[in-house]
């Protein structure tokens, strides 16, 4: 780094230079973020699975209170806004309210409304719910739940709908999250980037005169000698040099 009146001038290879004489250090803090991160969300974060469950809107003429609609089947984006219609009516509270009552669960509705997500599939009148949970078999419960009792609540609230169900949720039997491949990567990316900033903000701060080079650049007087650093094993080319002042 030189400093001059006005501007700090910033030598990027020097920095550059720090950084990699100082490789190991870094690979080193990659290496223990990366295993921290990894063993953190292996000890602390709970597995989830989710479980899902396909239904099908077979809608060409329905009603929303006192509004008619008429949707061709050829037309995805009207089918994609009826399945966008659907997803609000499942997430609604009294929905939610049965779902709990019929399959039993100690929960609330704001805790099931965490757990449940929903899209269309590939923008048709198929739309996909998934239900994630920290038990595997409650997912599945609670998807299939909600494929019983959702056609119902619709045809309550929709007049002319019909939503039928194209696959029924399963127990998931392998897990969803997280994902140690990920954590871990940006464990390993936080290692690197700490360990770089220390060495660069480390070199940045550092007051010492260390080339003969600055020198000469920063003042107009000429260098009288340099004392050699005898701990280094090229004592020939390493030297402290001052300047006359």
């Amino acid at each position: 780094m030189r400093k001059t009146d006005e501007t700090i001038e910033i030598d990027i290879l020097r920095l550059a230079k720090a950084v990699l004489q100082k490789i190991w250090a870094v690979i080193l803090a990659a290496i223990i973020f990366g295993v921290a991160t990894f063993g953190m969300t292996y000890v602390f974060i709970e597995p989830t699975y989710e479980a899902r469950t396909l239904l099908y809107v077979n809608n060409s003429n329905f009603s929303v209170g006192n509004t008619s609609f008429n949707i061709s089947t050829s037309s995805l984006s009207a089918a994609q806004e009826l399945v966008n219609t659907y997803i609000v009516i499942l997430k609604a509270r009294t929905s939610l309210n049965e779902i709990i009552e019929y399959a039993e669960l100690d929960r609330n509705y704001a805790e099931l409304q965490s757990m449940i997500s929903a899209a269309p599939v590939n923008s048709t009148e198929i739309f996909e719910v998934v239900v994630t949970s920290t038990d595997p078999a409650e997912s599945e419960k609670i998807a299939n739940a909600i494929a019983t009792l959702l056609p119902k609540r619709i045809a309550e609230i929709v007049d002319g709908s019909s939503v039928r169900v194209v696959d029924y949720a399963i127990i998931p039997t392998s897990r969803s999250g997280p994902s140690y491949a990920k954590n871990t990567f940006i464990g390993i990316i936080l290692g690197i980037f700490l360990s770089v900033a220390i060495i660069v903000l480390k070199e940045f701060f550092d007051v010492f005169v260390r080339e003969e080079q600055y020198l000469s650049q920063t003042y107009p007087y000429p260098i009288l000698a340099a004392i050699p650093n005898m701990k280094s094993s090229k004592s020939s080319s390493s030297y402290s040099s001052y300047s006359e002042n």
